[in-house]
Formats: structure tokens, sequence, C-alpha cells
């Protein structure tokens, strides 16, 4: 649902050049792991297993949303270095100044869903979706109350956990976020399970943010 362009960082042919005015921005934002300098790669696992999504993203809307997706440079997290979160801001910023005036939605899985609550902390994102996501510190607290937010996670997940998903949902209803929690059942990690349920999930998500946008 997510559809990757070219993957270097910060290069001129990651972002569109077309002049006609998108509704929506979209940073789709793949996983990784705890600790590893390894130089992040656009054929390693994590990466592709976004691409469906931002590809099935353009297809769907077209010139009404830019979608880019984000390639670290690094595999890791990597403790206080935080090392996916430069990249992120970067191409953040760098759609921004393309688009400007544009809200933009974070799509993230795992790592890359802890990316996108951090994210969610600059008032230009309005929309989170979550995808498995390892919110391991509650980085759902990093989410500004005016995003729209929704995670989906597989209750058979043995890497991210669910419960601390829902959690972090309940929370931020609490305090009267507009958040929501999906379960898959007996859905896995890597999302290779109920694939229309997680897919359709970013293409739902991405259209009624678009909506949202359209109405104001």
């Amino acid at each position: 649902m997510l559809n990757p362009g070219p993957l270097r960082p910060l290069s001129p042919g990651l972002f569109s050049t077309r002049r006609d005015p998108a509704g929506l921005l979209v940073l789709v934002l793949p996983g990784g792991t705890d600790d590893s300098r390894k130089p992040f790669s656009p054929w390693q696992g994590s990466a592709m297993r976004m691409y469906p999504f931002t590809w099935s993203l353009r297809l769907r809307y077209g010139r009404a949303v830019r979608v880019h997706q984000v390639r670290y440079r690094v595999y890791g997290w990597n403790g206080d270095e935080n090392s996916p979160m430069l990249p992120a801001r970067a191409a953040l910023d760098e759609l921004c100044r393309r688009h400007p005036g544009v809200p933009v939605v974070a799509i993230g899985h795992s790592m890359g869903g802890r990316v996108a609550a951090q994210l969610a902390a600059d008032r230009r994102v309005i929309g989170v979706l979550a995808l498995a996501p390892w919110w391991q510190y509650a980085d759902w607290r990093h989410i500004h109350p005016g995003a729209r937010v929704v995670a989906v996670h597989g209750d058979a997940d043995e890497r991210t956990f669910a419960k601390r998903t829902r959690k972090g949902i309940d929370e931020l209803s609490a305090q009267g976020v507009d958040a929501q929690f999906v379960n898959v059942p007996d859905g896995g990690h890597a999302m290779l399970d109920h694939i229309g349920l997680w897919q359709r999930s970013a293409l739902d998500f991405v259209g009624e943010r678009l909506t949202a946008v359209h109405r104001k």
C-alpha cells in the first residue's frame, strides 16, 4: 500500500518534482533492530516488506498523495543515538519543503512505528499508522494530541507486544487523542499473514486522513 521510489537518502530523485498540488504527504518507515550499525540497504527484508504498502498507496491515490519510503543510514536504533531519527526528520523536512503547508501521515512497521511516533511530536504530522510497533519505551507519549493514531498489532507477535501497544492506545485515548487499536487475530510480526487486513489498514487510513484534510 505504500510505494518506494529510488531509495538514496535526501537524493532529489526520491521526491516528486511534479508541480500539481498534493493533498497529503506520506512517509513510510521500515523496521530495523535494537543495535546494529550495518548500513541500511533498500534490499533488506525490512525495507522490502514496506514496498507493497508504498506502491499500493501511490496506485490508489495518484497525484493526490505524495508517498516517500524512508531509507535510514544504518539498520539499528542504537540506544541514545536514535539512529533512524535523523534521516527520518530530514525526509520529513524535505518533503514539507517541497510541498509547503501540506500535512503528513507517518506509517511505520516495528522500529518504524517507533520512528513514526517520535516524528509525530511535530504538528505537521496529522496521522500515525503504527504496524506492530516497537513501543518499548512508551514512545506513544511523543505524539501530539491533534494527531489521529491507529495501531494494528497481531496477538501472536512474539517480537513486539500487542498488549503494550494496546496500553499506549488506551493511554492516548484517555488523554483525548483520537486513537484506535486494531487486533489481528493470530497475526505475527512480519505481516505475512492476513495480508489484506494489513494492506487495507494503510489504504483506509490514508483515505480517511485525505478526506479529513479536504473537509477543512
